[in-house]
């Protein structure tokens, strides 16, 4: 079966999204021109971050506004973390707060950064706070766990998604489980919805959220996963193997073989990664087991909100040999954005490099 449909000298994709970048550290318009049409922000200035959303040129925005974190913790101290940020919650009644400053901006979900190896993480109190009161004003919430214990950690608490694949440590079969597992009825969604387009949330909001087990993304028999990852699995080596990657690697492929959620994210904005598709995360993700339909389920924009406005992605040229990961990662990368020329009008293929946006 091929990937796409054919057409223009070319395949049409749906729209393709990137759930782990800082866009305060990169170019945005270059973001959408190497392929990119959806992105999620995990981390930035909220006033400036609230600004980023149907500005001309850029990817379709959904963001998490600062980092909520223990006072003192990661990345408070860290130099490519501009001033407001970083929200330090040392308290259940500070990490509320906190999470309603983030939905006031405009925040599609809230990140929660539990790096032990960093500096103090919130206590278990603090994290349940914040966890439930996002999920009471009908936030997902991201979790940034590094150091042992801390991807259980967050899933006891019920975060909704892992911002990289863990790369601390192997986990055990049991926690792989459990996270691939089936959400609580405490937290699953009503029949036949899927968060976002005016979603029933207790204060009215509607609200773009996660394309993975946040968003009620289902598998083939109608389940809906406990918690997915965002890959990020070029940024340990950037090209060249590393220890951590082939940890996180080999917690993916035996994630995805229990019938977990990977999505495709690169963390970039951190180390050289490229703009737009990036190659070396699919090949990674190859090597974790994922094939071809897999790894376009992984990049796919899933139909969940923010709806990129009728953007379509297109790769020129012929398809690839699915069976060829090597292949299969540069023809992704030739993908460019496209968008339709009026409204519910048919998208076309660029004519011109300068055709693309």
């Amino acid at each position: 079966m091929s990937l796409g449909r054919a057409g223009d000298g070319g395949t049409w994709l749906p729209p393709l999204a990137d759930a782990h970048v800082h866009l305060g550290l990169v170019d945005p318009v270059a973001v959408r021109r190497g392929g990119i049409a959806v992105v999620h922000d995990l981390g930035w200035v909220p006033d400036v971050a609230r600004t980023w959303p149907g500005r001309p040129g850029f990817p379709v925005v959904a963001f998490a506004g600062a980092f909520l974190t223990a006072p003192g913790g990661y990345p408070s101290d860290r130099s490519w973390a501009p001033a407001g940020s970083v929200e330090e919650v040392g308290s259940p009644e500070a990490a509320v707060a906190a999470v309603d400053r983030q939905v006031a901006a405009g925040a599609s979900f809230v990140k929660v950064a539990l790096h032990s190896g960093a500096g103090p993480v919130p206590d278990d109190v603090t994290l349940a706070a914040l966890v439930g009161h996002a999920h009471a004003r009908g936030r997902d919430v991201v979790a940034h766990v590094e150091g042992r214990g801390m991807a259980a950690r967050a899933f006891e608490a019920g975060v909704d998604r892992l911002a990289h694949a863990p790369f601390s440590e192997r986990l055990p079969e049991s926690l792989l489980a459990a996270m691939a597992g089936p959400r609580p009825a405490d937290h699953a969604l009503p029949p036949g919805r899927a968060r976002g387009y005016g979603r029933d949330e207790p204060d009215g909001d509607s609200n773009p959220v996660l394309g993975g087990a946040g968003s009620g993304r289902v598998d083939r028999v109608g389940r809906v996963g406990r918690v997915s990852w965002v890959s990020t699995l070029d940024v340990h080596g950037w090209g060249s193997p590393t220890a951590e990657q082939d940890v996180a690697i080999d917690n993916v492929r035996r994630f995805v073989a229990l019938g977990g959620t990977v999505v495709y994210g690169t963390d970039l904005g951190n180390g050289p990664l490229p703009p737009g598709v990036n190659a070396r995360e699919l090949r990674a993700l190859a090597e974790a087991g994922l094939d071809a339909h897999a790894l376009l389920g992984a990049i796919a924009h899933d139909g969940a909100a923010p709806d990129p406005d009728g953007a379509a992605t297109w790769v020129p040229g012929d398809p690839p040999d699915l069976d060829d990961p090597d292949d299969v990662a540069a023809w992704f990368a030739r993908a460019v954005v496209v968008t339709r020329p009026e409204p519910h009008g048919a998208p076309r293929a660029p004519r011109t490099p300068e055709d693309r946006r």
